[in-house]
Formats: structure tokens, C-alpha cells, sequence
């Protein structure tokens, strides 16, 4: 049973890179602590978007109650604002089950935008709608999101770190926030992140030395193309979504998608065709220790964080657990 009080609204967070084991460690904690996994995971929310997701399976929760899974098709987009409503939804839920709430996941922005209860509400929707469908049509011209990151880098320069130039669904939205309150959306979310969180957090960011980390990354991809994430992605390609579409821009997504288009529009032999997927992966490869670097760069700006190098460990999933359990006892208790 556990010894967390839910009156003051606990919330536990374990956040970290991608491939270091923020999902085994997530449920080992549940299970000592009667607890429920929220994911903070831009991608497993959708159905059939599994392998590239590193989606948890049924055997991997052990019993443990997860959300946020595999609840959305993927021609539905998925943004902050319908994370942040789905996951308050869960959490409330599992605080009325007398259970601990576990967020878990990589997406940074997702989980400060809980944790602070920061708006992201739009007031004049009939505006918003008129900018935002102009961006759109720019940014389907060619040369078109080039050329908005440009625009966002004279506007908005305290979005690119945080805006990759391939997420042009955020480079929409700041250039359109720009447009209608004449100050950037960095500015404003720096205002927003001042605010004092709305739960009683215990933050764990797990982290690894980088070698060993980019070589689990590396290894986890390699098992990736083995489980069949070259068909997933041509199964997500044949829908001919729109490449704004959230589900589109997914690492090991994005990047093959990218290799059938120019298998489709070039009169390739076979080999040529293989040569295209295998750059595909290598890139998904070159992305995935990108994006990694990018994650705990936002991590170390968050407050009241608690860093957990697994390598100090040894790498031992229970010794992992037993002292982040004794933590959140201590903060929470």
C-alpha cells in the first residue's frame, strides 16, 4: 500500500532520452507504489503505430494500468492542448481510484504544460483559423517551411532551440502566435513556465553516459527494422496523409517516409531501393541521438529535478526503483 499522500495531489514524473528505460522503470515503480502510468509520449497515443513508437506492450505493463495509449488514429492530429486535457481526465481518475499518478515519457514540453498548468487555450478561434490556414498553404509550397524558419528565426529566435525545423506544425503555431499578439511565443512560454506547478511533483529524469546511450539507441533501431518497422512505416505512408499530420513526423517515421517518396519517384533497381531504406535507418539512427541531446538539454532547465544516472547502478532495474521509491516516499509521504 502506498504511503503517498493524495490529498496534496502527487505527481510522480520519470522523464528522460529515448531508449533509456523510462517504461521498465515507470511500471517497477507503479507496482511498489500502487500506482498507474499516464504516457507523456507524442506518438504511442496512436493506434498502430507500435514498433517506431517503442510502444509498451501488454506483457511489458505486467498488470499495470497505462493511459494515453493507443487511443488515437493516426489521420487525428495531436497536440499539447489535447495531451494536457486527456492527461488532467487521467490523472483526476486515478487520484478517485486512491492510486499514485506515474507520467512517463520523453516530450518535455507535454509535461512542463501539465505540470504548470500553462493555457494554451486560443481565445479568438475565427483568427487563429485565418493565420493559421494561411501558414498551412505557405508551408505546402516549395521551399515553403525553409523559408518559415527563417521567417521564425528573425521573429522568434528564442524558438529554435526548442522548434526543430522539421516540426512545422510548432513553427506554424509560433509564427501564427506572433502574428496575432506581436510578441514571440517564447517569450510568452517563459512567462508561462514562471507559474508554480499545479501537483505535488517528484521529477526523475533518468539519464546514461552518452556512449552507452547512443549505443542502446543505436541497437534499439537495429531491433526496430528486425520487429518490421520498414512495413509499419509503408503502412503509415499508404494513407497519404498529410505530412503536417502529428503521426507523420514521428522519428523513424518521418525518415522513411521521406526514402519512399524517392523510391516512387525514381525508376530504381532493386539494389538502389535497398540502399535508400538502409540510408533511412541510419538516419532514424543519426535523428534518434539528435533528438536525444535535444531531451536532456530541456530537462536541465526544469526546476526540482532529480537526475538519475543508470550507469551508477549498474544498469539494475530493481536498485533503480528502490531508490527513486524512497525518494518519492521521502518528498511526497
Amino acid at each position: 500500500m502506498s504511503k503517498i499522500d493524495l490529498s496534496k495531489k502527487p505527481l510522480i514524473i520519470i522523464a528522460g532520452p529515448t531508449a533509456v528505460g523510462k517504461t521498465s522503470t515507470s511500471v517497477a515503480l507503479a507496482k511498489a507504489l500502487l500506482g498507474e502510468v499516464v504516457s507523456a509520449d507524442s506518438v504511442q497515443v496512436y493506434r498502430k503505430l507500435d514498433i517506431g513508437s517503442a510502444k509498451v506492450t501488454a506483457e511489458e505493463m505486467e498488470g499495470v494500468p497505462h493511459h494515453l495509449i493507443d487511443i488515437i488514429d493516426v489521420d487525428s492530429d495531436y497536440d499539447v492542448s489535447l495531451f494536457q486535457k486527456m492527461a488532467t481526465e487521467a490523472i483526476e481518475g486515478i487520484y478517485e481510484r486512491g492510486h499514485v499518478p506515474i507520467l512517463a515519457g520523453g516530450t518535455g514540453f507535454y509535461i512542463q504544460g501539465l505540470l504548470y498548468g500553462i493555457d494554451f487555450t486560443e481565445e479568438d478561434e475565427g483568427a487563429h483559423k485565418q493565420v493559421r490556414d494561411r501558414l498551412e498553404a505557405w508551408a505546402k509550397e516549395p521551399g515553403g517551411p525553409e523559408a518559415m524558419y527563417r521567417k521564425l528565426s528573425e521573429v522568434d529566435p528564442g524558438s529554435l532551440e526548442k522548434i526543430h525545423e522539421h516540426n512545422i506544425r510548432r513553427v506554424i503555431r509560433a509564427l501564427e502566435f506572433y502574428e496575432l499578439h506581436g510578441t514571440p511565443i517564447s517569450q510568452h512560454n517563459e512567462e508561462e513556465r514562471e507559474k508554480q506547478a499545479i501537483y505535488n511533483p517528484a521529477f526523475f529524469v533518468l539519464t546514461d553516459d552518452r556512449e552507452s546511450l547512443y549505443e542502446r539507441i543505436n541497437s534499439r533501431v537495429d531491433q526496430m527494422v528486425q520487429q518490421g518497422l520498414v512495413e509499419e512505416a509503408k503502412w503509415l505512408y499508404d494513407l497519404h496523409l498529410p505530412m503536417e499530420r502529428t503521426s507523420m513526423k514521428g522519428i523513424g517515421y518521418r525518415e522513411l517516409i521521406q526514402a519512399f517518396d524517392a523510391i516512387e519517384k525514381g525508376n530504381l533497381a532493386a539494389s538502389e531501393k535497398r540502399a535508400i531504406i538502409v540510408q533511412a535507418v541510419e538516419k532514424i539512427k543519426q535523428d534518434s541521438r539528435n533528438y536525444a541531446k535535444r531531451q536532456i538539454t530541456w530537462f536541465k532547465r526544469e526546476r526540482n529535478v532529480n537526475f538519475v544516472n543508470i550507469k551508477d547502478f549498474d544498469y539494475k532495474k530493481d536498485r533503480i526503483t528502490e531508490w527513486i521509491t524512497e525518494k518519492c516516499l521521502s518528498l511526497l509521504g
